[in-house]
């Protein structure tokens, strides 16, 4: 065994280790850490993506998962789902996407409301443009706290709290 691994029993219990007397508050810690995380890094983020045209970070995500319906579109209603977003904050930045000429919206008339995206040429070309700058900042600001197996590690047990 190493210098820098500890024994089994030299290392304390997550309850220990956070000095919790009850061990439901590491729930608690969950969630703050997740909003904590979320805040340090939304910020740089977000204005990285804006000086490249991409109002909102979620932007980036619907146009990825409209190109992924490539070429039937992505119904309105599946993305509000995949993307966990309420339909009202959905449609606002939809309804902004596509003032900026990034996507189309087709209707679809069968007795309700359905609306169709799809990426137009110039929500393309940003989308390939943007992800560069996308992978860059997120790799420059978690990079120094995770290798890539560290990254995955997170990713996969994130997951676990997703539908």
């Amino acid at each position: 065994m190493s210098e820098n691994c500890a024994s089994p029993e030299d290392t304390p219990s997550n309850a220990a280790f956070f000095n919790d007397d009850d061990p439901n508050i590491a729930y608690s810690r969950v969630w703050f850490y997740i909003l904590k995380s979320q805040r340090k890094f939304f910020l740089k983020f977000s204005q990285a993506l804006k000086e490249q045209g991409l109002g909102d970070p979620v932007w980036y995500e619907i146009l990825y998962e409209i190109r992924l319906a490539e070429p039937d579109g992505k119904l309105m209603g599946d993305l509000e789902s995949k993307l966990l977003l309420p339909q009202y904050s959905l449609s606002r930045h939809v309804s902004r996407i596509e003032s900026a000429g990034l996507i189309r919206r087709d209707y679809i008339a069968d007795g309700r409301r359905k609306q169709v995206l799809f990426l137009t040429d110039l929500g393309s070309e940003r989308l390939d443009s943007v992800w560069p700058l996308y992978l860059g900042t997120l790799k420059a600001e978690m990079g120094p706290l995770l290798d890539t197996d560290d990254a995955y590690d997170l990713a996969r047990f994130l997951l676990r709290l997703l539908p």
